[in-house]
């Protein structure tokens, strides 16, 4: 949707006025922020990333954890640092799409002083239920909530999350009224869900295959728009009769602002390897996602879109962060 090799530095050229010789790219380590804690989907995306970009540039690629207010503190570290091409950051949907329709004072503008220079995935959420609310498709999970309407809730990993948008997509594209519970993360949410305290949980395939998979927690349809590969046998939402469920994650890699032009491209061959390395791949497709190798201007027009996308969702559902 929506492969070229990286190349080594660039031969250096003169710089204008003052004949000095520019140096080559990069000529230092390369620092990638992962905007949420060590050990999270971002981080395993990220150092999957960073390992083929460190082969191909010729330098360490060091990934950082700068957690806090859902990736909002870890992108404003990257969009404020110096515009060289050596500080990078994993960015999610969420602090990019999202969350600048919900904040009124948002410490940057993701449209304004962001770089994209290469998406890596996109990961869809899976729809679930509590195994006691004994409902087997999403058909049945929709005229069960319309029958039952505001007493039925649905978890998320946090206001303004991916996982809280994809709910009250949800909501708008079935009419159904259900109540938001928002959890510090998606984990606990999932144990929630496993003990019925929440009826319902949009989340990111990673954090429901296993339970799906021993047959704990039911799968009722994936907010993808084809059918994913690790579970194959799942309808997409559209499949299952909800016409505009879809809805994902997605990570990419950004740098401030004014990154110049053959810096931006010798980042992004180097990004686009790792979407086409064998065992990089094959780590990247284990989190359930849609594997993207694109040009920076294919991702810019991308976050445009979702940005005006999500956008729309927030006014529609007067979603707020309070």
């Amino acid at each position: 949707m929506i492969g070229r090799r990286a190349t080594l530095a660039t031969l250096t050229l003169p710089a204008l006025g003052n004949g000095a010789w520019a140096q080559a790219f990069p000529d230092q380590p390369i620092r990638m922020i992962v905007p949420f804690a060590a050990g999270g989907p971002a981080d395993i995306i990220a150092r999957v990333v960073a390992r083929v970009m460190s082969e191909r540039l010729g330098r360490p690629v060091v990934v950082e954890s700068r957690p806090g207010a859902g990736g909002v503190i870890g992108v404003d570290a990257a969009a404020k640092a110096r515009p060289d091409g050596h500080t990078l950051v994993m960015a999610s949907s969420g602090a990019i799409v999202i969350l600048p329709h919900l904040r009124a004072n948002m410490p940057y503008d993701p449209l304004r002083d962001l770089t994209p220079l290469g998406q890596v995935l996109g990961v869809p959420q899976i729809v679930s239920a509590a195994p006691g609310l004994g409902v087997r498709s999403l058909a049945e999970l929709v005229a069960m909530a319309r029958a039952r309407p505001g007493q039925l809730a649905f978890g998320s990993a946090g206001i303004g999350s991916s996982l809280h948008m994809a709910g009250e997509l949800l909501k708008l594209r079935t009419g159904i009224d259900i109540t938001h519970i928002p959890y510090p993360g998606a984990a606990p949410a999932v144990t929630d869900l496993l003990a019925g305290r929440i009826q319902i949980l949009l989340a990111d395939v990673p954090a429901l295959l296993g339970q799906i998979r021993a047959g704990a927690l039911p799968a009722l349809a994936v907010t993808a728009e084809q059918r994913i590969a690790l579970l194959p046998e799942l309808p997409t939402a559209i499949e299952a009769g909800v016409p505009g469920l879809v809805s994902e994650t997605w990570y990419g890699v950004l740098g401030p602002a004014g990154i110049p032009p053959d810096r931006i491209a010798t980042l992004n061959a180097a990004i686009r390897a790792a979407t086409e390395e064998g065992e990089a791949r094959r780590a990247l497709a284990d989190q359930g996602g849609r594997i993207v190798s694109d040009s920076p201007a294919a991702f810019a027009a991308f976050i445009r879109q979702t940005h005006s996308a999500w956008g729309e969702v927030v006014r529609v559902t007067g979603t707020r962060l309070d």
